[in-house]
């Protein structure tokens, strides 16, 4: 079994094609536009590089950052394929120190679930030392809502011609394991299988906001997916500022 996104990152976006990355992207442009963010940003835990891509194309000067290799070669990819120029950098939300200061930092889709609860704090202070002050911060997870009435303890599944996509998902206290498999069919007819293990921490909002506050932020809004009501929203976004 191999690492997160090692076999995924080839098949994450066209496996995530019913999630509207458009109205996704728009949701993340408008809001850093209302929020007077700038125009030089860094996103962490960038996987494929959508949202850099989108937000490049809607004029922000995009960084991407990713702990992994594959997901970033994807994105390096992809963004070639747009005629993009977009810089992307292996890093560790937990350790990451930049060289350089941006307007606003993003994390769309996860990428601090991804994080321990007793390494949000630190994760956190260094992503308010990637900001120029004033900064904004975003923070884009899978909500508790989610986790614990959708994706615990169920299988999901996605059968197409080319790729078959199977996730088991188990769940403990605080976070769920999920192992996922895939079968690619490959082009002398037979199908690979890959397997591979996620493990994502369940963050409520007091959590995030109680570390965001200890690591200097203030917070701005807090919103479910695309600004809906954040109740039995799948997503949850924290807008903070540093100070």
């Amino acid at each position: 079994m191999t690492q997160a996104y090692d076999s995924l990152a080839e098949w994450f976006e066209y496996l995530n094609d019913d999630c509207d990355y458009v109205s996704w992207s728009q949701y993340f442009i408008d809001t850093l536009h209302k929020f007077n963010a700038g125009r030089e940003g860094l996103e962490m835990g960038c996987g494929s590089g959508a949202f850099c891509r989108a937000l490049s194309n809607a004029g922000f000067l995009m960084t991407g950052a990713d702990i992994s290799i594959p997901m970033l070669q994807r994105a390096a990819q992809l963004a070639r394929q747009e005629g993009l120029q977009i810089p992307f950098i292996q890093a560790d939300a937990v350790r990451f120190k930049s060289p350089k200061k941006y307007d606003f930092v993003i994390a769309p889709n996860d990428c601090y679930n991804y994080i321990p609860q007793d390494k949000l704090l630190t994760a956190f202070r260094r992503a308010l030392e990637c900001l120029k002050k004033g900064g904004i911060f975003w923070v884009d997870v899978s909500s508790e809502y989610k986790f614990r009435t959708k994706i615990a303890n169920n299988i999901l599944a996605d059968d197409r011609d080319d790729v078959t996509y199977l996730s088991f998902n188990k769940l403990y206290k605080d976070k769920v394991e999920t192992d996922v498999t895939l079968f690619i069919h490959e082009s002398d007819g037979k199908f690979v299988r890959k397997d591979e293990r996620h493990v994502q921490y369940i963050h409520t909002e007091e959590e995030i906001s109680s570390a965001l506050d200890r690591a200097g932020f203030v917070l701005l809004a807090v919103e479910g997916h695309l600004g809906e009501e954040k109740a039995e929203s799948d997503r949850l976004n924290l807008i903070c500022r540093k100070i």
